[in-house]
Order: C-alpha cells, then structure tokens, then sequence
C-alpha cells in the first residue's frame, strides 16, 4: 500500500514563495527576516506559520540524535562528521557544529515570533481574515515557540529567550542567556494563552494536518512533557487527563489492537499519534533518510548491544508470531527469525518496515513522531508515581503500564504495591518507555528527567548507570565521570554563536575543557 498524504500547506508555503514577486523574495532571504512590508493578507500569515513547521521537520535528524545518542539504547555506527559519535561518547565539543547548534530551533522560533508580532496588523489590513481565524494561527505559533524551546532547555539548559521577531538588520543578535526557570515560565504562558483562546483546532480538513499542525491536543501533550519535567505533577496529570478522559469524536485515542501498532509508523498519522512531523514522498517529492540510516543493510544507526537483548527478551516473551513492537516491529535481527536469539545486530525498523514482516517500504518518507497517546498513557503513569505513594495512585499508573503492554501482547505486570519502593516504579516505567518509543528520540530526556528530579535524586540509578549499562562507545569510568558533572549534562554552545554574540558565556564545563 503507498502512502498517500496530501500535504496541501506545504504546497500552499512552497507555491506562493515561489510564485511570489521578487520584492517579496528580497524581504526573506536566507537569515530568515520577514520585513513589515511583507503583513499584508492573511496567506502571508500562513505562509511564515507553515515555514516554521518546514523549519522543525527540517531538524529532524538532530531531533533524533539529541534524544537517543545520549541515552545509549541507540548506536550511531558512523565515526566523525555529525554522525552523532561524539554524542554518544560523551566526547562533543563546541566544535561539533550542527550537533551542537541550536540555529534550526531559533529559525523556528523566529516564524512563531513574527505571526505573534504581525497577526493582529494583518487583521486590520486583510478584511478576509477575521478573528477566529487569526487566533487559531497565533496558537499554532505558540506551540511551535514552546516546543522549540523545551528542546532547547533539555539540551542547553540556559538559552537566549528570544519573544521578538527578526525583522530589521537593525534589531542586534546579542542577547544573553536566561536560566531555565524563566524559559520554562516563558513555555508555559505560551501554552496556556493557547489554550485560553479557545481557538486551538480539535482536528483540521486533511488527516496529514490533524497531526502534522498543532491542535488542543498537541498543546495539552506539551504542557504535560513540561510540568513533569519541572516535577509539578498535579498540573502534568490534569493535562495528560484533558487528552485521555476526553470524549470529542476528534480526539486522538489509544488503538488497543495489536495489529494496529504498526500503522503509527507507516503509513503514519494515525489515531494513536498527537503531532508528528510530516512528509510526502510520492505526491511531494518529500523525503527523508529515517529509513535509509535505520532498517537492515548498512544503516548509519542500530540498537546497542544491551537495548538488543532486550528485544530478544521481549520477543521470547511474546513468541515470534505474536510480537508486536519487538520483532518485525520495533527492530529486526541480522539473522533469520528462527535464529534471533543468536543476532550480532538489532536493526530499528520501525521506519523501514511496512508490516509484521521482512518487508521494506519504497517510500522514504517516514514521519517522524513527537507525541502520541501512549506517551500521554505514561507520562501520566510517571506523574502518579512522584505525586503520591499511596496505593491507590500507583495502582492507576500499573493499569496505564499495562494498557500498552497488553497493546503489544505483552504480559502484564504484577508488583505488590505495599512491598516495591518509587524507585521499582519508575524502573518499570523506564523499561517500558525505552521499549515503547525506541528511536524516537526520547531516551535521554527520559533518563535526564529521572535522574534530575528531586535534587538528583536517582542520578545515579536512572541517569549514570543506565547509559553505562547501555552504552557501546565510551568507558564507564569516562561516563561516570561526565555524568556526575551537573554542566556536562548539557550541550556546548556552537562556537560559531560565541563568535556572534558576545553577550553568550559558554557552559563552564566547556570552558574548563578549552
């Protein structure tokens, strides 16, 4: 079966730039300024709002690199260039350029900033462009700036907080950076004067967009990501609860057939998924290399060595036949399913793969997935763990584990919640994370946010020995050592940025290395 996604904004975006005037053309050229003379119709408007989602799925790759390499269930298997080695030894330098560089993250922010900053004129200029709409734009805007944002306090802790558009050569690069309590207050205003408008889309005319473009359900995905990263869980759970107990006929739900798990991957944008980045190979000619850098052959990235054994624990659990995310699923071994158990290499084939099958698809244009229902189902699971230890609450978060257990044919789980402790709690919630959403680029946040919370409380459990145990590249003492360092924790500024703002102090660990 080919995909099929009609991905009529981006067309929209890629057919006015280029049809445009050339007046037009000068006005946003490659440092992504967008002048006031260009704020004059609501398909402007549009336009800047859609190449903020073009600049997003334009980082795809670094997505995936900041969010797995660190975590070490993920193997980049290529050394040097930005390949992700250096990521994954814990090796990177201010040097390592787009490894390293937060640009494509401020090239969305600036789109977001300069709907937020023009979309009111507009309104006044353009009688076609009422308020209802204006509003459900400025929302989508808001949501690509939180995101944005959120990645980039995950990956550089302190960052510029940038809220004004790029418009004029006269408006200065320098600017210093804010901590990251004041980024995280900045992510969630923007979330929730989102959310206030009530302007937020439940759903929108195409499929493609309903989970391409930010909706309601996106912008309560985020906020819950947020507040548990911030451990303020009552706040997390409300918002994983506005997605989960909601009743609307558009809202995204957890498909509990085990035949359907394959479809949030191909051919994507499915009921389980909330917001994921989107391409088109066949009606666009969009592509990527998510399937062509993974999948069986010579691939750039494959599981480590421990993250394969526990495939083939998790396929010896369900059977061959049986497996779900596992075999055929999440990876495939370099050895005939008879044999797997006796697999060297476990290839991710969740973007290579069209069924429970050793089939490739032709395509290469896999979506990408930022959040889905059953990454809801555990962040709330997670929440209820930390936010209380009485049976009760801990007993919610068993039943969402096994939910999507029992989604992949897997046994349920069984503790006896009087006799296990937090931390066995968020063990098993760790291990069914790591499994569920294997290389989509959320297992070093996943081990960061543990290994952090309660003044590095389980730094050493969740965070330290997890990635030594996991890791193929690095020697542990080495490991120990960096992830014992607060500041190491965190990505370099690229030296490139330190040359153009002056106002910019790298991370100190850097520093103390140069």
């Amino acid at each position: 079966m080919m995909k099929k996604i009609k991905y009529i904004f981006l067309l929209l975006i890629l057919a006015f730039q280029f049809t445009a005037c050339n007046d037009w053309l000068t006005v946003l050229p490659e440092n992504e300024q967008v002048s006031d003379e260009y704020w004059t119709s609501k398909e402007e408007v549009e336009a800047v709002l859609g190449s903020g989602y073009v600049y997003l799925r334009d980082a795809y790759e670094q997505l995936f690199m900041w969010g797995e390499l660190r975590g070490a269930s993920i193997y980049s298997r290529t050394i040097g260039g930005n390949t992700g080695s250096d990521l994954q030894s814990f090796q990177i330098t201010p040097d390592d350029r787009d490894l390293v560089s937060w640009a494509p993250l401020y090239k969305v922010i600036n789109m977001s900033n300069s709907v937020i900053a023009n979309a009111e004129t507009v309104m006044q200029r353009d009688e076609t462009f009422d308020e209802a709409v204006m509003n459900s734009y400025l929302t989508e805007a808001y949501f690509l700036r939180a995101l944005s944002y959120f990645y980039i306090v995950r990956n550089w802790r302190d960052a510029p907080l940038i809220l004004e558009p790029y418009e004029t050569d006269k408006i200065s690069y320098e600017k210093e950076k804010s901590l990251e309590a004041d980024i995280i207050t900045q992510i969630k205003a923007d979330i929730t004067t989102a959310l206030e408008t009530g302007a937020a889309k439940e759903k929108f005319e195409e499929d493609w967009a309903t989970k391409g473009r930010a909706t309601k359900w996106a912008l309560h995905a985020l906020m819950a990501d947020v507040c548990l990263w911030n451990e303020e869980y009552p706040t997390a759970i409300l918002h994983c609860n506005e997605i989960l107990d909601a009743t609307s006929a558009f809202r995204p739900v957890f498909v509990t057939d085990p035949t359907k798990w394959i479809e949030l991957y191909y051919p994507g944008n499915s009921n389980g998924s909330i917001f994921e980045l989107n391409w088109d190979d066949i009606t666009f000619n969009q592509t990527n290399q998510l399937s062509t850098v993974m999948g069986n052959g010579a691939p750039a990235y494959t599981y480590t060595g421990q993250m394969l054994l526990d495939w083939i624990d998790e396929t010896d659990e369900t059977g061959v036949d049986d497996a779900v995310r596992s075999i055929y699923g999440s990876y495939i071994p370099d050895v005939d399913a008879d044999n797997y158990t006796d697999a060297n290499i476990g290839y991710i084939w969740k973007y290579s793969g069209i069924g429970f099958q050793e089939q490739q698809r032709v395509e290469n244009d896999a979506n990408f997935i930022i959040y889905r229902v059953a990454d809801v189902m555990l962040m709330k699971a997670e929440a209820m763990i930390l936010n209380s230890s009485d049976v009760q609450s801990w007993s919610v978060a068993v039943e969402l584990i096994n939910k999507v257990r029992t989604r992949s044919n897997l046994p349920e789980i069984e503790p006896v919640l009087a006799e296990v402790s937090e931390a066995d709690m968020l063990a098993f919630i760790l291990h069914e994370r790591n499994m569920e959403f294997a290389a989509e680029g959320k297992r070093w946040y996943d081990l960061l946010r543990m290994g952090k919370r309660n003044d590095f409380q389980y730094r050493n459990q969740f965070l330290v020995e997890m990635v030594v145990n996991y890791n193929n590249t690095a020697n542990p003492a080495w490991i120990r050592s960096v992830l014992n360092t607060d500041d190491a924790l965190y990505l370099p500024i690229e030296t490139s940025e330190l040359e153009n703002n002056r106002l910019l102090v790298q991370n100190p660990y850097y520093q103390v290395l140069n």
